[in-house]
């Protein structure tokens, strides 16, 4: 399945960077690469197109699939925290990084303890919780491969800027709960949603789209020739950015249509799919 929404991609073009956004997304509902998306990404590595992970999981939290596709030897890039941290695989070098002040994290941290959600706070090493029982942190922990850490009070005790705050929440909640804390928040703040049961606050300067923007230019490739693949909220701006925005086949209504074409879901390696009908440089995809 793929379907051209706008008429704004442009169909066998050679595009030189690909943004590709994890759960949902580049991994199957398993949390897998399948073979035939790494085989068909593997190669157009050998080609020189550069390929970015770009997540709104912490930095840990990216490095298995980065490995698997060797972004470290095909000169990848890291986007994690939805743009809130940029880095080169291979150097480890940050390109941009983003926080929030540990004076306004105290504040909305107090702010949420009202709200029926369970933040999870990490530093980039390991995650905090005032509940390690609740709802979702197990399941992220080991998505991400981090620890966790139970803390009493995270207004109280938490002594670092972070990158983001996540929270977890019952997927017939989420919608209320984020119109009710986007009323609050103040304007230099944010709240998306990155998958049925998640929330984050971010600073409202990141997005995937201003990263995916950073790092063409770093890499001097011409925006026009990057392509980006999502399935949620926050993979909107990145959709809209780059040269051809790709939704895939399990993406919200309101996600496909920001984007310029649809491609099958993640469980029917929907990357490969749309890259064999609409990139030049791609060679033998089964």
């Amino acid at each position: 399945m793929e379907e051209q929404l706008h008429g704004l991609g442009r169909a066998g073009m050679e595009y030189r960077l690909l943004a590709l956004d994890l759960d949902g997304t580049l991994t199957n509902d398993r949390k897998e690469i399948t073979e035939r998306t790494l085989r068909c990404l593997k190669g157009l590595q050998e080609t020189g197109v550069r390929l970015m992970i770009a997540s709104a999981r912490p930095s840990p939290g990216v490095e298995r699939e980065s490995a698997l596709l060797d972004l470290p030897g095909h000169g990848g890039v890291l986007m994690s925290y939805n743009g809130g941290r940029i880095t080169l695989a291979g150097t480890k070098e940050v390109l941009s990084e983003t926080s929030i002040p540990l004076s306004v994290t105290r504040r909305v941290l107090r702010k949420l303890e009202k709200y029926p959600v369970t933040v999870i706070m990490d530093d980039g090493e390991m995650f905090y919780v005032t509940d390690p029982e609740g709802y979702k942190v197990d399941y992220e922990c080991r998505n991400n491969r981090m620890t966790c850490r139970k803390l009493d009070n995270l207004a109280e005790q938490i002594a670092f800027e972070p990158a983001k705050f996540l929270m977890s929440v019952q997927p017939e909640m989420l919608q209320r709960v984020q119109k009710e804390i986007a009323s609050w928040l103040p304007a230099d703040l944010r709240v998306v949603q990155t998958a049925a049961f998640y929330l984050e606050i971010i600073p409202a300067s990141v997005n995937k789209g201003e990263g995916l923007k950073q790092v063409c230019s770093y890499l001097n490739i011409p925006l026009e020739l990057s392509a980006a693949f999502g399935d949620s909220e926050n993979d909107i701006p990145m959709l809209r950015a780059a040269g051809a925005g790709v939704a895939m086949g399990n993406a919200s209504p309101e996600v496909k249509g920001a984007a310029d074409y649809v491609t099958g879901t993640n469980n029917e390696d929907g990357i490969a799919q749309w890259l064999k009908k609409n990139d030049g440089t791609v060679k033998n995809v089964v």
